[in-house]
């Protein structure tokens, strides 16, 4: 049997996953990341968390292991570049973490592991539309990114920024984004940014999942939400413009929202889009939040 070892580096959680050839787990193991104590730390919790899972199974070490990572890894440079996760820019992380684990690495964006996952093994598979040639997988959440699949690969695109819709400028001259910018479509749909919103309005705190349940009976929720839909049209049917994909995969928490697959949403995109109507679905994902560590193990499979 030839196991696949995927990583998943989140700015929370790590995660890891074993698994078999017909794609089915094996372990899955998550670990704090700790990113506060810096990029060497966060190194040693990938290694602990490699031994955990090899010492609790038995499983042996492989000889190479995907890793999905927030930010982009630029071949070109050897540094990661775009990470919210701000101590992990400008560093060689495939080359540090082959130092420490003893391993091959192969690395890629989170938001292309969550798309070829899902789009591999999930709702895109489950779908089963026989003229899917291209996906693009959108994550909703603490940030906002994607990754798009053609022909069962990740697009990565000369600057290796593929699909990275989550810093197109949304709103001019709007709020500061950690990347330098302002008025990013992060800035706006993330959930952080639909908290700080519900906030302005009420002076209140309440997470986003409260604001959604919220919604049909609190003027302020609705707003937020609202807020939501009209600029995640805006965003997303300049992408459809121009890549038109074969299927939208929503995943994060945000991505959670079932007004974003309401017939409001639709209108929202139809607004902005270079055609009469949206013939394409938004489908909800269907491997959880451990999408990405999956797509970072199919990493070996793919390339």
């Amino acid at each position: 049997m030839a196991e696949r070892w995927g990583i998943d580096l989140g700015g929370t959680k790590i995660e890891a996953a074993v698994i078999d050839e017909a794609m089915k787990p094996l372990a899955r193991r998550r670990i704090a990341t700790e990113a506060e104590h810096g990029y060497t730390h966060i190194l040693g919790r990938i290694r602990q968390l490699v031994e955990l899972v090899a010492f609790e199974t038995g499983i042996p070490l492989p000889g190479v292991v995907g890793i999905g990572t927030p930010g982009s890894y630029d071949d070109r440079s050897g540094v990661l570049k775009n990470s919210n996760t701000v101590c992990l820019n400008g560093r060689d992380l495939k080359h540090d973490l082959e130092a420490v684990l003893g391993l091959d690495v192969l690395i890629d964006n989170d938001a292309n592991c969550f798309a070829l996952a899902e789009s591999l093994l999930g709702a895109g598979s489950a779908h089963m539309r026989k003229e899917t040639n291209v996906a693009f997988g959108i994550i909703l959440g603490t940030g906002v990114g994607g990754g798009i699949v053609f022909h069962r690969n990740a697009l990565h695109g000369a600057h290796g920024i593929a699909g990275e819709w989550g810093h197109n400028e949304l709103i001019a001259d709007g709020e500061a984004c950690y990347c330098g910018r302002k008025g990013c479509v992060e800035t706006v749909i993330s959930g952080p940014a639909l908290e700080r919103h519900y906030r302005k309005l009420t002076g209140e705190a309440m997470t986003l999942d409260r604001i959604a349940a919220s919604a049909a009976i609190d003027s302020a929720a609705r707003e937020t939400i609202d807020r939501l839909i009209f600029y995640f049209g805006k965003a997303l049917a300049s992408v459809i413009n121009i890549l038109d994909p074969d299927i939208c995969i929503l995943g994060g928490g945000v991505g959670r929202i079932d007004a974003l697959y309401s017939a409001e949403a639709v209108r929202s995109i139809e607004r902005h889009l270079f055609n009469s109507e949206l013939r394409i679905p938004l489908l909800k994902p269907l491997l959880g939040d451990s999408a990405g560590v999956f797509g970072a193990a199919l990493l070996q499979t793919i390339r």
